[in-house]
């Protein structure tokens, strides 16, 4: 059974305190949330300004050393518009370099509204395969333009994280849901997966941050 996960609760992803055990081949971190609803008076729902807004949610992972950092940048590449981008092929797994070089972690792409039922953008990672250089994933989620929008988390409801192993199995689920405290935070560092005595543990994290670009976040994880 899937644990639910409390703020700061770590658990083992191969093998549940109750016994079960889990196949680490292929993990699913699903990512989902809803829109908390403008609320209005009968004209402005009859003019549609109650409408559920339009937030571009991105999920991100970071892989990390031993010491905690992103070692492999990526290069600049040229995108499909001719745009230039940053950061592509490396260890940074985000909407412009969706797939990392090893094959082994990617991104299935970008849901713009949290609309439906279920994960709203899913990561996938092999952890087993991973090679060992890599000790530690990092997963967050931005607010795409969310300051220039005046979008941020305290608008967000019902968001989670949860693990699903390779036969299908919920692992666990950590559930988020904005408030008053999440004002002006327009990112959410929410969980990281890593090594430990020869399995692999998942923590819930849940910390907000003010920045809407999730490259202000990398800084932290690099050498300067």
């Amino acid at each position: 059974m899937a644990i639910n996960l409390q703020k700061g609760q770590t658990i083992d992803l191969r093998k549940s305190d109750k016994g079960d055990s889990y196949d680490l081949s292929q993990v699913t971190v699903g990512l989902g949330w809803d829109i908390r609803k403008k609320k209005g008076g009968f004209l402005s729902s009859l003019l549609g300004g109650d409408k559920e807004e339009e937030f571009d949610l991105d999920a991100i992972a970071f892989l990390l050393d031993a010491n905690g950092k992103v070692v492999n940048l990526g290069r600049k590449a040229k995108a499909p518009n001719g745009r230039e981008i940053n950061l592509y092929e490396g260890d940074v797994v985000y909407f412009n370099s969706m797939k990392h070089p090893s094959g082994h972690i990617w991104l299935t792409g970008d849901n713009r509204t949290g609309a439906g039922e279920g994960d709203d953008e899913q990561i996938i990672v092999k952890l087993d395969a991973l090679d060992e250089k890599y000790q530690k994933i990092l997963f967050l989620v931005s607010i795409y333009q969310g300051k220039s929008k005046n979008q941020q988390f305290s608008m967000v409801e019902n968001a989670f994280i949860r693990a699903v192993d390779a036969k299908g199995k919920e692992i666990a689920k950590f559930n988020l849901s904005g408030d008053e405290s999440l004002k002006g935070m327009c990112s959410m560092i929410f969980a990281e997966a890593y090594r430990r005595e020869g399995t692999w543990k998942f923590r819930a994290l849940g910390e907000p941050q003010a920045t809407d670009n999730f490259v202000e976040i990398l800084k932290n994880y690099i050498n300067n």
